[in-house]
């Protein structure tokens, strides 16, 4: 039986990029600004079909490197646009100076992210390095693991970047190659539907030559520390928005994925934590480890920014270890999966009891096979009773 206000529908084969493309067409997004980088190009390739066969109604704006899409989205948003944009790795750093701009002047744009490793050397393969890099910069932050999440959460974060009491940009993160190239089957929900659930809202301080504002203007000491903490504030704001926004999806369309989602964890002694398509081959194989006697859990993270502490606390208040995976490098830091050193800190100020183990995995794509995942389960299980102080970089070659 289809849930409570399940839009039915045929599947469709989509790839994540595809998926993305079509929650912007569904969106009836007004200004697209684009500029190709792998492996996030077919995202705006896509878009640019919908618009030349007049499915989608907007302006195309061929930039000549990533800091000037990210410049011209901001612009366009500015005056009240609904504006998207889309980059990866080398790309998404070059957007850094603006990252923080846009944040700043509160514009609510979404970006999507298909990630993939930063250079040097280069390396055009997938890992979490750039997004990563930008995980400060006062963006609300979303990870998706399948295309469908991906169509969805685009949905989703239109809703919450444009909400009065939030006024930020959101990225889509999902992981470059893996999941960005690869078929699923997707439903969407049409533009009248995806326009009903999201409304576009005014922008309440726009840009308008016959009411004349300035923004981005010099702030000194007296009041600068001010706009950041209102971005402060607004983060928090943006937690309950995004729960809401998930919770409405689902009466609405029959699928929910909460900020926080805890596969197979009613009985687990021990969790690994993962996002993307890690979590994806986690849950393939969970199952089959439980039936070998290894109770284990996947906590999947969802929302990263702002992070969802009470739904972390709630998943792991019983566990006895944690296991968390993180795809780059936070170079020096105590523990130096980005991630994990996030999770050391709600650790201790929620008080959690758990061994903690930081694991990284992946750096530039590095194949990870089913027997991979299988022995991180059997991490986390030996880790009940075991404490793995350093940072295990699992897979490299010494």
């Amino acid at each position: 039986m289809a849930a409570r206000g399940e839009v039915r529908a045929r599947p469709k084969p989509m790839s994540t990029n595809s998926a993305v493309a079509a929650a912007v067409k569904d969106l009836d997004v007004d200004v697209v600004s684009a500029y190709p980088i792998t492996p996030q190009t077919t995202v705006v390739e896509k878009i640019a079909e919908y618009i030349a066969n007049g499915e989608l109604e907007a302006e195309m704006i061929h930039v000549e490197s990533e800091h000037s899409a990210l410049s011209a989205a901001l612009a366009a948003a500015a005056t009240g646009a609904r504006a998207f944009t889309a980059t990866a790795s080398q790309g998404l750093a070059l957007m850094h100076e603006i990252l923080h701009i846009v944040s700043g002047l509160r514009v609510p744009l979404v970006m999507s992210i298909a990630m993939r490793a930063l250079s040097a050397p280069i390396s055009i393969w997938n890992d979490h390095s750039d997004l990563m890099n930008a995980r400060d910069s006062g963006w609300v932050i979303y990870f998706v693991h399948t295309a469908q999440e991906a169509y969805d959460t685009i949905l989703q974060a239109y809703r919450v970047a444009e909400d009065p009491e939030v006024l930020l940009p959101v990225m889509v993160a999902y992981d470059g190659f893996v999941m960005s190239h690869t078929v699923e089957p997707v439903v969407t929900v049409g533009r009248e539907n995806a326009l009903s659930y999201a409304p576009k809202r005014p922008f309440p301080y726009k840009l308008d030559p016959d009411n004349p504002v300035t923004m981005g203007t010099l702030a000194g000491p007296e009041w600068y520390y001010e706009f950041k903490y209102q971005q402060v504030q607004a983060m928090a704001k943006a937690l309950e928005k995004a729960r809401e926004a998930d919770r409405e999806f689902e009466r609405r369309f029959g699928r929910g994925y909460g900020v926080m989602e805890c596969f197979m964890c009613e009985g687990a002694e021990a969790l690994v934590m993962a996002t993307s398509s890690y979590a994806t081959t986690l849950k393939a194989i969970l199952p089959e480890m439980w039936r070998q006697g290894f109770k284990v859990g996947l906590l999947r993270l969802r929302l990263y920014r702002p992070f969802p502490i009470r739904e972390f606390t709630e998943y792991t208040s019983n566990a006895s270890s944690l296991v968390v995976v993180d795809r780059s490098i936070s170079f020096g830091a105590p523990y130096q999966g980005p991630l994990a050193s996030e999770v050391a800190s709600v650790k201790v100020k929620e008080g959690l009891d758990f061994n903690l183990v930081s694991v990284v995995a992946g750096i530039g794509q590095r194949k990870m096979e089913e027997e991979d995942f299988k022995a991180l389960v059997r991490l986390a299980w030996e880790a009940r009773s075991r404490k793995y102080p350093e940072t295990i970089f699992y897979g490299v070659r010494e």
